[in-house]
């Protein structure tokens, strides 16, 4: 195995003495340079791995697509403070393949620094390397990164994509990203939800009209297809489409042609269609419910997206995300989560997925007046209580004979005194809090039903 080399560039040390020397510990060659053009000058000489990118002026940001012509095999990481989605994305379009905040742990670069390399290593000697530059802004699980590896592969054609899965996974994030990254980026993006439009009204929604096309078309109309132009159409809930319009829509990008509601003129469609939906079209085609001419057109690049419950690990990642978000879009200074919160979210399953936890710390910022970081108190324990209760509930059958009610409330009452303590790790203050308990009364019931837990 060749030596892997790191070249750590910053004008200010961001980055302890002790931990370059970690990295020497490990066997990495590690350099630094505390300019642009000495760091440029190492690049070219040097046959570099890896890169840590501490330059955060617009120039020096520029310098990272050299970066990359130049050593297309080498691994940029972004430093810098500035952890905004806005400016995340900036610097992956720059070149950078992942961000590092320096007021977060160095044990997280640590552990960027070795996935990246074991990746460098392992891909040496052949073309195509792996090159995620949205990775850090969506997830980092490996179906996430599964996907972002195809976005990166499609994002300059013009094949039309299908996006699949559960609501409040992010389909139109996605569809967003591959607009965004595509030749197109500068041109329209359009997205229609076409099952918040009434049927009645979506044909001329998508299409356009002329004045006179129905009662009540009092002037011509421009379309959704027309406003696209040469960018993006984007159409979500593909499956509530009607058959009628699913046979215009097909004839649309099949033959790329349309006309207006009311015209004998054709318009031309020079968009590129992504299309995304939270059912199963396959099941619908059988059931004869979708045209599977239509979904074989709209599914050249399927892409379907995990529910969050299957990528838990990304949690983490989307709650400092939206914190941040949130703490500056509501003038709020939150600064972070407690382990104790994080393992509440971590626990939930969150049928709503990535929607319902935006929608949940978005909530919780807003609530939090004080300063600091979210707890344990912040959060609203009774909707995480309900969701468990309703499952609990739907869950329980009814023998012949019927059941004990005191008995199984005992049973419920006990399960949930326990998941309280497994959720604090034992401590009792912290279970009686959650479960709305004095202490005192907690440890009487711990003690007259003889509950323990392994810690």
């Amino acid at each position: 195995m060749s030596i892997r080399r790191i070249l750590i560039c910053e004008r200010e040390s961001h980055l302890s003495q002790d931990f370059k020397e970690r990295l020497q510990g490990r066997g990495y060659w590690v350099e630094t340079a505390s300019d642009v053009s000495s760091a440029m000058l190492l690049i070219k000489k040097q046959n570099i791995h890896l890169c840590l990118w501490a330059f955060s002026d617009t120039d020096s940001i520029e310098k990272m697509s050299e970066i990359r012509n130049e050593r297309p095999t080498c691994v940029i990481i972004m430093v810098s403070g500035d952890s905004k989605p806005s400016s995340i994305v900036q610097y992956m379009r720059a070149g950078a393949v992942d961000f590092w905040d320096p007021n977060s742990n160095t044990e997280v670069l640590e552990n960027l620094v070795e996935s990246h390399l074991n990746r460098v290593i392992a891909d040496e000697g052949q073309t195509g390397l792996s090159d995620f530059p949205l990775t850090e802004f969506v997830g980092r699980h490996p179906k996430m990164v599964e996907i972002f590896q195809l976005i990166m592969s499609i994002k300059d054609t013009d094949s039309n994509v299908l996006i699949t899965g559960e609501s409040g996974t992010g389909k139109e994030v996605v569809a967003r990203a591959i607009h965004d990254l595509s030749p197109r980026k500068k041109l329209p993006w359009v997205a229609v939800n076409c099952g918040a439009i009434p049927a009645t009204l979506l044909e001329s929604e998508l299409f356009g009209h002329m004045k006179g096309a129905f009662t009540g078309a009092t002037q011509n109309r421009i379309g959704r297809f027309q406003l696209a132009a040469n960018g993006t159409l984007f159409l979500d809930e593909i499956s509530d489409l009607s058959p009628d319009l699913q046979a215009k829509i097909l004839r649309a990008i099949q033959q790329r042609v349309y006309e207006p509601v009311g015209s004998a003129h054709s318009l031309y469609l020079n968009a590129r269609v992504i299309a995304a939906t939270n059912q199963n079209l396959e099941q619908a085609v059988k059931e004869r419910k979708f045209r599977e001419d239509l979904f074989y057109r709209l599914n050249v690049i399927p892409i379907n997206l995990p529910p969050l419950r299957e990528r838990k690990s990304d949690i983490p990642l989307l709650v400092k995300a939206f914190i941040t978000k949130f703490s500056e879009q509501h003038k709020r200074q939150v600064s972070g989560i407690s382990e104790e919160s994080m393992r509440v979210l971590m626990q939930y399953q969150w049928p709503g997925n990535i929607r319902e936890l935006e929608n949940l710390i978005e909530r919780v910022v807003i609530l939090k007046r004080e300063p600091g970081i979210i707890e344990i108190k912040d959060l609203p324990i009774q909707h995480f209580r309900s969701v468990s209760l309703d499952r609990y509930i739907s869950s329980v059958s009814f023998p012949e004979g019927g059941l004990d009610l005191n008995e199984a409330l005992n049973d419920f009452e006990n399960e949930l005194i326990l998941q309280a303590l497994r959720r604090t790790q034992g401590n009792k203050n912290k279970a009686a809090n959650l479960l709305n308990l004095n202490r005192t009364t907690l440890v009487e019931k711990l003690k007259r039903k003889g509950l323990k837990i392994a810690v």
